[in-house]
Protein backbone atom coordinates (compact mmCIF):
# COMPACT_ATOMS: atom_id res chain seq x y z
CA UNK A 1 0.00 0.00 0.00
CA UNK A 2 1.32 3.35 -0.97
CA UNK A 3 1.78 6.48 1.61
CA UNK A 4 2.31 9.67 1.16
CA UNK A 5 6.11 10.98 2.45
CA UNK A 6 5.05 14.00 3.99
CA UNK A 7 4.15 16.17 6.99
CA UNK A 8 2.11 14.58 9.54
CA UNK A 9 -0.72 17.64 8.46
CA UNK A 10 -0.89 16.41 4.68
CA UNK A 11 -0.83 12.50 5.83
CA UNK A 12 -3.63 13.07 8.35
CA UNK A 13 -5.46 15.25 5.30
CA UNK A 14 -5.01 12.13 2.71
CA UNK A 15 -5.33 8.97 5.46
CA UNK A 16 -8.38 10.47 7.25
CA UNK A 17 -10.67 11.60 3.82
CA UNK A 18 -10.02 8.39 1.80
CA UNK A 19 -8.64 5.09 1.86
CA UNK A 20 -7.29 5.46 -1.06
CA UNK A 21 -7.03 9.16 -2.68
CA UNK A 22 -10.87 10.02 -3.95
CA UNK A 23 -9.88 13.29 -6.51
CA UNK A 24 -12.23 15.53 -8.63
CA UNK A 25 -9.98 15.78 -11.83
CA UNK A 26 -10.07 15.37 -15.72
CA UNK A 27 -7.57 12.98 -16.60
CA UNK A 28 -5.55 14.26 -19.85
CA UNK A 29 -4.84 11.96 -22.99
CA UNK A 30 -1.75 13.41 -24.32
CA UNK A 31 -0.03 11.80 -27.30
CA UNK A 32 3.52 13.36 -28.58
CA UNK A 33 4.05 13.16 -32.10
CA UNK A 34 7.68 11.46 -31.96
CA UNK A 35 9.55 8.48 -33.11
CA UNK A 36 8.43 5.54 -31.97
CA UNK A 37 10.83 4.74 -29.69
CA UNK A 38 10.42 8.12 -27.76
CA UNK A 39 6.90 8.20 -28.12
CA UNK A 40 6.53 5.18 -25.87
CA UNK A 41 8.53 7.39 -23.49
CA UNK A 42 6.54 10.71 -24.06
CA UNK A 43 3.80 8.54 -23.37
CA UNK A 44 4.73 6.95 -19.95
CA UNK A 45 5.53 10.78 -19.17
CA UNK A 46 2.33 12.29 -20.18
CA UNK A 47 0.50 9.70 -17.83
CA UNK A 48 2.78 10.57 -14.72
CA UNK A 49 2.12 13.91 -15.60
CA UNK A 50 -1.58 13.76 -15.17
CA UNK A 51 -1.41 11.39 -12.35
CA UNK A 52 0.45 13.73 -10.36
CA UNK A 53 -1.77 16.69 -11.69
CA UNK A 54 -4.26 14.05 -10.21
CA UNK A 55 -2.52 13.56 -6.58
CA UNK A 56 -2.39 17.20 -6.52
CA UNK A 57 -5.79 17.92 -7.29
CA UNK A 58 -7.30 15.78 -4.56
CA UNK A 59 -4.94 17.30 -2.17
CA UNK A 60 -4.44 20.94 -1.77
CA UNK A 61 -2.17 21.13 1.19
CA UNK A 62 0.26 19.10 -0.64
CA UNK A 63 0.26 20.57 -3.76
CA UNK A 64 0.88 24.44 -2.21
CA UNK A 65 3.28 22.85 -0.22
CA UNK A 66 5.10 22.34 -3.72
CA UNK A 67 4.13 25.99 -4.65
CA UNK A 68 1.01 24.92 -6.65
CA UNK A 69 -1.38 27.88 -6.10
CA UNK A 70 -4.24 25.43 -7.23
CA UNK A 71 -3.92 24.30 -3.69
CA UNK A 72 -4.36 27.54 -1.60
CA UNK A 73 -7.57 28.08 0.08
CA UNK A 74 -8.55 24.26 -0.62
CA UNK A 75 -9.18 21.58 1.86
CA UNK A 76 -9.58 17.77 0.48
CA UNK A 77 -12.85 16.58 -0.51
CA UNK A 78 -14.15 13.92 1.47
CA UNK A 79 -17.36 13.09 -0.59
CA UNK A 80 -17.93 9.51 -1.74
CA UNK A 81 -19.12 10.91 -5.15
CA UNK A 82 -15.44 12.38 -5.42
CA UNK A 83 -14.23 9.17 -4.05
CA UNK A 84 -15.59 7.95 -7.07
CA UNK A 85 -14.68 9.34 -9.12
CA UNK A 86 -10.69 9.19 -8.50
CA UNK A 87 -11.45 5.43 -8.62
CA UNK A 88 -12.95 6.37 -12.39
CA UNK A 89 -9.95 8.38 -12.96
CA UNK A 90 -7.02 5.52 -11.82
CA UNK A 91 -9.07 3.27 -13.95
CA UNK A 92 -8.36 5.52 -16.87
CA UNK A 93 -4.80 6.26 -16.35
CA UNK A 94 -4.10 2.38 -15.51
CA UNK A 95 -5.62 1.51 -19.28
CA UNK A 96 -3.59 4.02 -20.87
CA UNK A 97 -0.33 2.14 -18.98
CA UNK A 98 -1.73 -1.34 -19.91
CA UNK A 99 -1.05 -0.08 -23.75
CA UNK A 100 2.29 0.58 -23.07
CA UNK A 101 5.13 -1.83 -24.33
CA UNK A 102 6.97 -1.97 -21.42
CA UNK A 103 10.30 -3.84 -23.65
CA UNK A 104 10.15 -0.36 -25.76
CA UNK A 105 10.99 1.26 -22.53
CA UNK A 106 14.11 2.36 -20.52
CA UNK A 107 15.07 0.27 -17.99
CA UNK A 108 14.59 2.98 -15.67
CA UNK A 109 11.38 4.10 -17.62
CA UNK A 110 10.16 0.79 -17.10
CA UNK A 111 10.78 0.85 -13.19
CA UNK A 112 8.70 4.20 -12.89
CA UNK A 113 5.71 1.94 -15.31
CA UNK A 114 5.60 -0.74 -13.03
CA UNK A 115 5.54 1.16 -9.85
CA UNK A 116 2.88 3.16 -11.75
CA UNK A 117 0.68 0.37 -12.51
CA UNK A 118 1.34 -1.17 -8.71
CA UNK A 119 0.21 1.99 -7.28
CA UNK A 120 -3.12 2.45 -9.25
CA UNK A 121 -3.80 -1.36 -8.99
CA UNK A 122 -3.82 -1.21 -5.56
CA UNK A 123 -5.70 1.72 -5.07
CA UNK A 124 -8.53 0.03 -7.41
CA UNK A 125 -8.61 -3.00 -5.87
CA UNK A 126 -9.26 -1.47 -2.04
CA UNK A 127 -12.06 0.85 -3.76
CA UNK A 128 -14.07 -2.61 -4.04
CA UNK A 129 -13.97 -2.92 0.07
CA UNK A 130 -15.41 -0.92 2.36
CA UNK A 131 -12.03 0.34 3.50
CA UNK A 132 -13.36 3.84 1.97
CA UNK A 133 -15.49 4.11 5.62
CA UNK A 134 -12.65 3.72 8.16
CA UNK A 135 -11.33 7.22 8.17
CA UNK A 136 -11.17 7.50 11.85
CA UNK A 137 -8.78 5.29 13.64
CA UNK A 138 -6.87 5.64 16.96
CA UNK A 139 -4.30 7.32 14.54
CA UNK A 140 -5.64 9.87 12.21
CA UNK A 141 -9.59 11.58 11.57
CA UNK A 142 -10.31 14.56 9.49
CA UNK A 143 -10.96 16.69 12.32
CA UNK A 144 -7.30 15.76 13.42
CA UNK A 145 -6.34 16.66 10.08
CA UNK A 146 -8.22 19.98 10.27
CA UNK A 147 -6.33 21.02 13.50
CA UNK A 148 -2.79 20.13 12.35
CA UNK A 149 -3.58 22.59 9.71
CA UNK A 150 -4.09 25.12 12.10
CA UNK A 151 -1.02 24.07 14.28
CA UNK A 152 0.93 23.92 11.75
CA UNK A 153 0.27 27.21 9.88
CA UNK A 154 3.06 29.08 8.75
CA UNK A 155 1.64 32.40 7.79
CA UNK A 156 4.90 34.35 6.79
CA UNK A 157 3.32 36.37 3.48
CA UNK A 158 0.11 37.43 2.07
CA UNK A 159 -0.86 34.51 0.01
CA UNK A 160 -0.52 32.63 3.15
CA UNK A 161 -2.92 34.49 5.46
CA UNK A 162 -5.32 34.48 2.52
CA UNK A 163 -5.25 30.92 2.06
CA UNK A 164 -5.63 30.17 5.80
CA UNK A 165 -8.72 32.12 5.63
CA UNK A 166 -9.93 30.64 2.85
CA UNK A 167 -9.83 26.77 4.32
CA UNK A 168 -11.71 28.11 7.43
CA UNK A 169 -14.38 29.26 5.27
CA UNK A 170 -14.40 25.97 3.70
CA UNK A 171 -13.73 24.01 6.71
CA UNK A 172 -17.86 23.74 7.63
CA UNK A 173 -18.84 22.12 4.10
CA UNK A 174 -14.93 19.95 4.81
CA UNK A 175 -16.98 18.49 7.79
CA UNK A 176 -20.48 17.80 6.53
CA UNK A 177 -18.66 15.55 3.68
CA UNK A 178 -17.19 13.76 6.39
CA UNK A 179 -20.10 13.23 8.25
CA UNK A 180 -22.03 12.08 5.53
CA UNK A 181 -19.13 9.34 4.60
CA UNK A 182 -19.38 8.04 8.26
CA UNK A 183 -22.93 8.24 7.95
CA UNK A 184 -22.86 5.74 4.91
CA UNK A 185 -20.12 3.39 7.25
CA UNK A 186 -23.05 3.22 10.21
CA UNK A 187 -25.83 2.16 7.35
CA UNK A 188 -23.09 -0.01 5.48
CA UNK A 189 -21.66 -1.78 8.93
CA UNK A 190 -18.49 -0.54 8.56
CA UNK A 191 -18.02 1.54 12.05
CA UNK A 192 -14.54 0.62 14.21
CA UNK A 193 -15.28 -1.50 17.36
CA UNK A 194 -16.52 0.19 20.65
CA UNK A 195 -13.70 -0.94 22.95
CA UNK A 196 -10.61 0.53 20.69
CA UNK A 197 -12.47 3.97 20.03
CA UNK A 198 -13.00 4.41 23.64
CA UNK A 199 -11.54 8.01 24.65
CA UNK A 200 -11.68 9.31 21.12
CA UNK A 201 -14.06 12.16 22.11
CA UNK A 202 -11.09 14.06 23.40
CA UNK A 203 -10.00 14.63 19.90
CA UNK A 204 -12.37 17.19 19.28
CA UNK A 205 -13.71 17.83 22.57
CA UNK A 206 -11.13 20.36 23.57
CA UNK A 207 -11.72 22.12 20.15
CA UNK A 208 -15.50 23.22 21.81
CA UNK A 209 -14.51 26.28 23.00
CA UNK A 210 -16.68 28.99 23.74
CA UNK A 211 -14.64 31.91 21.96
CA UNK A 212 -13.03 32.31 18.71
CA UNK A 213 -10.09 33.48 20.37
CA UNK A 214 -9.79 30.77 22.38
CA UNK A 215 -9.57 28.16 19.38
CA UNK A 216 -6.40 26.41 18.14
CA UNK A 217 -7.73 27.67 14.40
CA UNK A 218 -7.29 31.38 16.02
CA UNK A 219 -4.04 30.68 16.80
CA UNK A 220 -1.89 31.31 13.95
CA UNK A 221 -3.74 34.80 13.29
CA UNK A 222 -1.76 35.74 16.25
CA UNK A 223 1.79 34.19 15.75
CA UNK A 224 2.01 36.16 12.02
CA UNK A 225 3.97 39.62 12.06
CA UNK A 226 1.91 39.97 8.56
CA UNK A 227 -1.32 39.26 9.94
CA UNK A 228 -3.72 42.81 9.90
CA UNK A 229 -6.29 43.05 12.78
CA UNK A 230 -9.05 42.88 9.53
CA UNK A 231 -7.69 39.51 9.21
CA UNK A 232 -7.70 38.28 12.74
CA UNK A 233 -11.53 40.01 12.41
CA UNK A 234 -12.28 37.56 9.43
CA UNK A 235 -10.85 34.59 11.34
CA UNK A 236 -12.83 35.55 14.41
CA UNK A 237 -15.60 35.45 12.56
CA UNK A 238 -14.98 32.28 10.61
CA UNK A 239 -14.31 30.42 13.29
CA UNK A 240 -17.69 31.21 15.28
CA UNK A 241 -19.95 30.95 12.47
CA UNK A 242 -18.58 27.99 10.52
CA UNK A 243 -15.70 26.24 12.20
CA UNK A 244 -17.15 26.23 15.97
CA UNK A 245 -20.15 25.00 15.03
CA UNK A 246 -18.79 22.03 12.22
CA UNK A 247 -16.29 20.85 15.20
CA UNK A 248 -20.38 20.44 17.26
CA UNK A 249 -21.67 18.78 14.51
CA UNK A 250 -19.32 16.40 14.32
CA UNK A 251 -19.59 15.99 17.97
CA UNK A 252 -23.49 15.25 17.92
CA UNK A 253 -22.51 13.01 15.32
CA UNK A 254 -19.98 10.83 17.05
CA UNK A 255 -22.09 10.79 20.07
CA UNK A 256 -25.28 10.85 18.95
CA UNK A 257 -25.18 8.14 15.57
CA UNK A 258 -21.65 6.63 15.12
CA UNK A 259 -20.56 5.84 18.74
CA UNK A 260 -24.03 3.71 19.00
CA UNK A 261 -23.14 2.14 15.95
CA UNK A 262 -20.03 0.68 17.08
CA UNK A 263 -19.06 -2.81 16.37
CA UNK A 264 -18.64 -5.48 19.35
CA UNK A 265 -16.12 -7.65 17.60
CA UNK A 266 -12.90 -6.17 16.65
CA UNK A 267 -11.91 -8.21 13.97
CA UNK A 268 -12.19 -7.44 10.33
CA UNK A 269 -13.30 -10.63 9.43
CA UNK A 270 -16.95 -9.04 10.95
CA UNK A 271 -16.96 -6.72 8.40
CA UNK A 272 -19.51 -7.05 5.29
CA UNK A 273 -17.08 -8.67 2.86
CA UNK A 274 -14.69 -9.03 6.16
CA UNK A 275 -12.55 -11.85 4.92
CA UNK A 276 -11.58 -10.77 1.39
CA UNK A 277 -11.00 -7.16 2.69
CA UNK A 278 -8.56 -8.37 5.28
CA UNK A 279 -6.74 -10.53 2.82
CA UNK A 280 -6.64 -7.55 0.26
CA UNK A 281 -4.94 -5.58 3.19
CA UNK A 282 -2.42 -8.36 4.27
CA UNK A 283 -1.12 -8.64 0.30
CA UNK A 284 -1.67 -4.26 -0.04
CA UNK A 285 0.78 -4.14 3.48
CA UNK A 286 3.02 -6.50 2.40
CA UNK A 287 3.21 -5.95 -0.85
CA UNK A 288 3.19 -9.85 -1.15
CA UNK A 289 1.27 -12.48 -2.18
CA UNK A 290 1.38 -14.09 1.31
CA UNK A 291 -2.26 -14.91 3.13
CA UNK A 292 -3.06 -14.13 6.81
CA UNK A 293 -2.82 -17.75 7.92
CA UNK A 294 0.99 -17.74 6.19
CA UNK A 295 1.81 -14.11 8.13
CA UNK A 296 0.58 -16.03 11.03
CA UNK A 297 3.20 -18.44 10.97
CA UNK A 298 5.68 -16.12 10.14
CA UNK A 299 4.67 -14.86 13.29
CA UNK A 300 5.09 -17.64 15.37
CA UNK A 301 8.53 -18.46 14.55
CA UNK A 302 10.02 -15.16 14.84
CA UNK A 303 8.03 -14.59 18.46
CA UNK A 304 10.51 -18.14 19.18
CA UNK A 305 13.30 -17.42 17.95
CA UNK A 306 13.02 -13.43 19.59
CA UNK A 307 12.47 -15.06 22.64
CA UNK A 308 15.05 -17.13 22.84
CA UNK A 309 17.39 -14.47 22.63
CA UNK A 310 15.49 -12.25 25.03
CA UNK A 311 16.09 -15.34 27.37
CA UNK A 312 19.86 -15.19 26.97
CA UNK A 313 20.24 -11.83 27.97
CA UNK A 314 18.18 -12.05 30.91
CA UNK A 315 20.46 -14.63 32.06
CA UNK A 316 23.25 -12.24 31.37
CA UNK A 317 21.42 -9.69 33.40
CA UNK A 318 21.63 -12.06 36.08
CA UNK A 319 18.29 -13.30 36.27
CA UNK A 320 16.64 -16.79 36.50
CA UNK A 321 14.38 -16.55 34.13
CA UNK A 322 12.75 -14.11 31.42
CA UNK A 323 9.53 -13.71 33.70
CA UNK A 324 11.26 -11.83 36.75
CA UNK A 325 13.50 -9.54 34.30
CA UNK A 326 10.47 -8.05 32.40
CA UNK A 327 9.07 -7.55 35.90
CA UNK A 328 12.37 -5.79 37.14
CA UNK A 329 12.41 -3.66 33.86
CA UNK A 330 8.68 -3.22 33.89
CA UNK A 331 8.77 -1.49 38.20
CA UNK A 332 11.46 -0.12 38.39
CA UNK A 333 11.56 3.56 38.50
CA UNK A 334 15.28 4.19 37.88
CA UNK A 335 14.07 3.27 33.91
CA UNK A 336 11.40 5.62 33.52
CA UNK A 337 11.63 9.35 32.89
CA UNK A 338 10.35 11.70 35.22
CA UNK A 339 9.44 15.00 33.21
CA UNK A 340 8.68 15.12 29.21
CA UNK A 341 11.85 17.06 29.01
CA UNK A 342 13.97 14.50 30.33
CA UNK A 343 12.51 11.91 27.85
CA UNK A 344 12.83 14.61 24.82
CA UNK A 345 17.24 14.97 26.32
CA UNK A 346 17.70 11.93 26.22
CA UNK A 347 15.80 11.06 22.57
CA UNK A 348 18.27 13.86 21.45
CA UNK A 349 21.69 12.51 22.79
CA UNK A 350 21.05 9.46 21.03
CA UNK A 351 20.05 10.52 18.13
CA UNK A 352 23.04 13.10 17.69
CA UNK A 353 25.55 10.22 18.68
CA UNK A 354 23.72 8.19 15.60
CA UNK A 355 24.11 11.42 13.49
CA UNK A 356 27.75 10.98 14.22
CA UNK A 357 28.17 7.06 12.96
CA UNK A 358 26.09 7.47 9.57
CA UNK A 359 28.92 7.76 7.62
CA UNK A 360 29.90 3.84 8.63
CA UNK A 361 26.28 2.99 7.04
CA UNK A 362 25.78 5.18 3.73
CA UNK A 363 27.94 7.10 1.14
CA UNK A 364 24.67 8.87 0.79
CA UNK A 365 23.15 11.17 2.95
CA UNK A 366 20.12 13.22 2.82
CA UNK A 367 20.59 17.75 3.46
CA UNK A 368 17.27 18.25 4.93
CA UNK A 369 17.21 18.11 8.95
CA UNK A 370 15.02 16.86 11.57
CA UNK A 371 14.03 18.13 14.93
CA UNK A 372 11.91 16.40 18.05
CA UNK A 373 9.27 16.89 18.96
CA UNK A 374 6.02 15.90 21.51
CA UNK A 375 3.22 14.39 20.26
CA UNK A 376 0.08 16.55 20.47
CA UNK A 377 -1.73 16.57 23.57
CA UNK A 378 -5.00 16.27 22.19
CA UNK A 379 -3.86 12.87 20.30
CA UNK A 380 -1.08 11.84 22.75
CA UNK A 381 -3.15 9.36 25.11
CA UNK A 382 -4.61 7.87 22.31
CA UNK A 383 -1.94 7.11 20.50
CA UNK A 384 1.28 4.90 19.63
CA UNK A 385 4.51 5.92 21.60
CA UNK A 386 6.21 7.84 18.89
CA UNK A 387 6.15 8.82 15.02
CA UNK A 388 7.65 10.54 12.09
CA UNK A 389 6.64 13.14 9.56
CA UNK A 390 8.50 14.03 6.17
CA UNK A 391 10.15 17.42 5.76
CA UNK A 392 7.75 19.90 4.35
CA UNK A 393 7.51 19.26 0.24
CA UNK A 394 8.77 22.77 -0.44
CA UNK A 395 12.06 21.70 1.95
CA UNK A 396 10.98 24.98 4.40
CA UNK A 397 10.53 22.84 6.64
CA UNK A 398 13.06 19.52 8.08
CA UNK A 399 11.40 16.35 9.26
CA UNK A 400 10.34 15.84 12.75
CA UNK A 401 10.50 13.05 15.11
CA UNK A 402 7.49 12.71 16.88
CA UNK A 403 8.18 11.22 20.69
CA UNK A 404 4.59 10.86 23.41
CA UNK A 405 5.40 12.25 26.45
CA UNK A 406 2.68 11.40 28.39
CA UNK A 407 1.57 8.53 30.94
CA UNK A 408 6.03 8.90 31.52
CA UNK A 409 5.91 5.86 33.79
CA UNK A 410 5.13 3.62 30.90
CA UNK A 411 7.77 4.98 28.39
CA UNK A 412 11.03 3.34 29.45
CA UNK A 413 14.25 4.43 29.18
CA UNK A 414 15.81 1.26 27.59
CA UNK A 415 13.60 1.40 24.76
CA UNK A 416 14.45 4.32 23.27
CA UNK A 417 17.86 3.58 21.49
CA UNK A 418 15.39 1.20 19.25
CA UNK A 419 12.94 3.98 18.81
CA UNK A 420 15.45 6.74 18.10
CA UNK A 421 16.76 4.89 15.43
CA UNK A 422 13.88 4.01 13.75
CA UNK A 423 11.91 7.03 13.63
CA UNK A 424 14.82 9.49 13.03
CA UNK A 425 18.07 8.29 11.86
CA UNK A 426 18.93 5.56 9.98
CA UNK A 427 15.59 4.65 10.08
CA UNK A 428 12.46 7.53 8.79
CA UNK A 429 14.18 10.36 8.64
CA UNK A 430 17.24 9.25 6.54
CA UNK A 431 14.76 6.92 4.30
CA UNK A 432 12.21 9.76 3.58
CA UNK A 433 14.36 12.78 3.00
CA UNK A 434 16.93 11.10 1.10
CA UNK A 435 13.81 9.89 -1.05
CA UNK A 436 12.51 14.10 -1.57
CA UNK A 437 16.20 14.59 -2.96
CA UNK A 438 16.41 11.73 -5.08
CA UNK A 439 16.14 12.79 -9.24
CA UNK A 440 12.80 10.67 -9.43
CA UNK A 441 9.46 11.46 -10.75
CA UNK A 442 6.76 13.06 -7.95
CA UNK A 443 5.10 10.17 -7.09
CA UNK A 444 8.02 8.18 -6.32
CA UNK A 445 9.62 11.25 -4.24
CA UNK A 446 6.56 11.78 -1.70
CA UNK A 447 4.94 7.98 -1.90
CA UNK A 448 6.33 4.64 -1.34
CA UNK A 449 5.19 1.66 0.45
CA UNK A 450 4.61 0.87 3.59
CA UNK A 451 6.12 -2.90 3.91
CA UNK A 452 9.71 -0.85 2.33
CA UNK A 453 9.11 2.11 4.81
CA UNK A 454 8.86 0.44 7.80
CA UNK A 455 10.78 -2.63 7.02
CA UNK A 456 13.38 -0.13 6.59
CA UNK A 457 12.88 1.68 9.85
CA UNK A 458 12.60 -1.62 12.16
CA UNK A 459 16.32 -2.90 10.36
CA UNK A 460 17.41 0.19 11.11
CA UNK A 461 16.95 -0.84 14.32
CA UNK A 462 19.26 -3.81 14.65
CA UNK A 463 22.19 -1.69 12.91
CA UNK A 464 22.50 -0.24 16.35
CA UNK A 465 24.73 -3.37 17.12
CA UNK A 466 27.05 -2.43 14.61
CA UNK A 467 27.69 0.96 15.88
CA UNK A 468 27.56 1.12 19.19
CA UNK A 469 24.49 1.21 20.84
CA UNK A 470 22.57 -1.12 23.04
CA UNK A 471 25.94 -1.97 25.10
CA UNK A 472 23.80 -2.46 28.50
CA UNK A 473 21.90 -5.95 29.22
CA UNK A 474 18.29 -3.27 29.43
CA UNK A 475 19.00 -1.28 26.42
CA UNK A 476 19.82 -4.77 23.90
CA UNK A 477 16.59 -6.14 25.70
CA UNK A 478 15.07 -2.96 24.90
CA UNK A 479 15.67 -3.96 21.08
CA UNK A 480 14.97 -7.65 20.79
CA UNK A 481 11.85 -5.68 22.99
CA UNK A 482 10.66 -3.74 20.21
CA UNK A 483 11.73 -6.75 17.44
CA UNK A 484 9.38 -8.95 19.20
CA UNK A 485 6.91 -6.02 19.38
CA UNK A 486 6.86 -6.44 15.30
CA UNK A 487 6.85 -9.98 15.46
CA UNK A 488 3.78 -10.14 17.83
CA UNK A 489 2.13 -7.92 15.28
CA UNK A 490 2.19 -10.61 12.63
CA UNK A 491 0.51 -13.39 15.46
CA UNK A 492 -2.20 -10.84 17.01
CA UNK A 493 -3.03 -8.89 13.90
CA UNK A 494 -4.04 -11.52 12.02
CA UNK A 495 -5.28 -13.30 15.06
CA UNK A 496 -7.95 -10.68 15.71
CA UNK A 497 -8.79 -10.04 12.29
CA UNK A 498 -8.48 -13.47 10.59
CA UNK A 499 -8.53 -16.04 13.85
CA UNK A 500 -11.20 -14.80 15.83
CA UNK A 501 -9.31 -13.57 18.56
CA UNK A 502 -10.68 -11.11 21.51
CA UNK A 503 -9.20 -7.71 22.26
CA UNK A 504 -8.53 -8.88 25.61
CA UNK A 505 -6.40 -12.33 23.90
CA UNK A 506 -4.09 -9.91 21.81
CA UNK A 507 -3.41 -8.09 24.90
CA UNK A 508 -2.50 -10.78 27.13
CA UNK A 509 -0.06 -12.03 24.03
CA UNK A 510 1.87 -9.17 23.72
CA UNK A 511 2.17 -9.03 27.37
CA UNK A 512 3.69 -12.40 27.71
CA UNK A 513 6.09 -12.03 24.82
CA UNK A 514 6.90 -8.38 25.43
CA UNK A 515 8.75 -5.77 27.53
CA UNK A 516 6.04 -3.21 26.63
CA UNK A 517 4.37 -1.67 29.18
CA UNK A 518 0.48 -2.82 29.44
CA UNK A 519 -0.41 1.13 28.17
CA UNK A 520 1.68 1.08 25.45
CA UNK A 521 -0.10 -2.87 24.37
CA UNK A 522 -3.08 -1.40 24.81
CA UNK A 523 -2.91 2.00 22.90
CA UNK A 524 -1.07 -0.88 19.96
CA UNK A 525 -3.76 -3.42 20.01
CA UNK A 526 -6.75 -0.54 19.98
CA UNK A 527 -4.54 1.01 16.90
CA UNK A 528 -4.05 -3.04 14.84
CA UNK A 529 -7.74 -3.19 15.41
CA UNK A 530 -9.08 0.11 13.88
CA UNK A 531 -5.95 -0.10 10.82
CA UNK A 532 -6.10 -3.70 10.06
CA UNK A 533 -3.12 -5.11 8.04
CA UNK A 534 -0.68 -1.95 8.45
CA UNK A 535 1.18 -3.63 11.47
CA UNK A 536 2.02 -6.76 9.54
CA UNK A 537 4.59 -4.17 7.15
CA UNK A 538 6.96 -3.64 9.57
CA UNK A 539 8.35 -7.01 10.39
CA UNK A 540 7.81 -8.56 6.63
CA UNK A 541 9.86 -5.61 5.19
CA UNK A 542 12.32 -6.12 7.86
CA UNK A 543 12.75 -9.80 6.88
CA UNK A 544 12.79 -9.81 3.50
CA UNK A 545 15.85 -6.47 3.49
CA UNK A 546 17.77 -9.10 6.12
CA UNK A 547 17.32 -11.67 3.59
CA UNK A 548 19.07 -9.92 0.78
CA UNK A 549 21.58 -8.20 3.23
CA UNK A 550 22.40 -11.51 3.86
CA UNK A 551 22.20 -12.80 0.23
CA UNK A 552 24.87 -10.39 -0.75
CA UNK A 553 27.24 -10.90 2.43
CA UNK A 554 27.53 -14.17 1.00
CA UNK A 555 28.16 -13.56 -2.60
CA UNK A 556 30.19 -10.81 -2.64
CA UNK A 557 32.45 -12.04 -0.07
CA UNK A 558 35.25 -9.98 0.78
CA UNK A 559 34.10 -7.43 -1.57
CA UNK A 560 30.84 -6.81 0.12
CA UNK A 561 30.36 -3.33 1.14
CA UNK A 562 27.61 -2.26 3.57
CA UNK A 563 27.63 1.16 2.91
CA UNK A 564 27.14 0.95 -0.93
CA UNK A 565 24.32 -1.71 0.36
CA UNK A 566 22.38 0.73 1.93
CA UNK A 567 23.28 3.01 -0.77
CA UNK A 568 21.47 0.34 -3.28
CA UNK A 569 18.44 -0.24 -1.04
CA UNK A 570 17.51 3.41 -0.70
CA UNK A 571 18.52 4.48 -4.14
CA UNK A 572 15.12 3.90 -5.91
CA UNK A 573 12.99 5.34 -2.93
CA UNK A 574 10.56 3.30 -1.27
CA UNK A 575 9.47 -0.10 -3.58
CA UNK A 576 7.67 -3.13 -3.51
CA UNK A 577 9.45 -6.27 -1.89
CA UNK A 578 9.75 -8.30 -4.53
CA UNK A 579 11.35 -5.06 -7.07
CA UNK A 580 13.41 -4.52 -4.27
CA UNK A 581 14.82 -7.98 -4.73
CA UNK A 582 15.33 -7.46 -8.40
CA UNK A 583 17.11 -4.10 -7.33
CA UNK A 584 18.87 -6.28 -5.39
CA UNK A 585 19.85 -8.61 -7.29
CA UNK A 586 21.27 -6.57 -9.97
CA UNK A 587 23.15 -4.88 -7.46
CA UNK A 588 24.70 -8.08 -6.35
CA UNK A 589 26.15 -8.94 -10.28
CA UNK A 590 27.25 -5.32 -11.07
CA UNK A 591 29.60 -5.39 -7.62
CA UNK A 592 30.89 -8.64 -8.89
CA UNK A 593 31.85 -7.46 -12.09
CA UNK A 594 33.40 -4.42 -10.57
CA UNK A 595 35.79 -7.20 -8.39
CA UNK A 596 36.37 -8.99 -11.14
CA UNK A 597 37.80 -5.96 -13.49
CA UNK A 598 39.55 -4.69 -9.89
Amino acid sequence: MKNIALSSLALLLITACSDQAAPRAQVATNQASQPEGQQEEDSLASIMEDHWALVLEENPVLAEQLGEASGRGRLPDASLEAYAEGVEARRALLARLNELEGGNLAPEEDLNRRLLMTELEDEIESSQTGGRYLTITTYSAPHLGFVRLAERASLRRREDIDSYLARLDAMPDAMDAVIARLSEAVDEGWTQPCKAMEGHERTYRTHLVGTPEESAFYAPLTTSDRATDADRESAARLIEEGVLPAFQRFAAFYEGTYRPACRQDVGASSFPGGEDFYAYRTRSYTTTDMTPDEVHEVGLSEVARIRAEMEEVAGEAGFADLASFQQYLRTDPKFYPETAEERLAAASVIAKKMDGKLVELFTVLPRMPYDIQPIPLDVAEGTTTAYYSGPAADGTRGGTYWLNTTKLETRPLYELEALTLHEAVPGHHLQVALTQELDLPEFRRFGGFTAFTEGWGLYSERLGLETGFYDAPETDFGRLSYEMWRACRLVVDTGMHAKGWSRQEAIDYMLENTGLSENNITREVDRYITWPGQALAYKIGELKIRELRERAESELGESFDVRRFHDAVLANGALPLSILEEEIERFIEEEQENAGRG
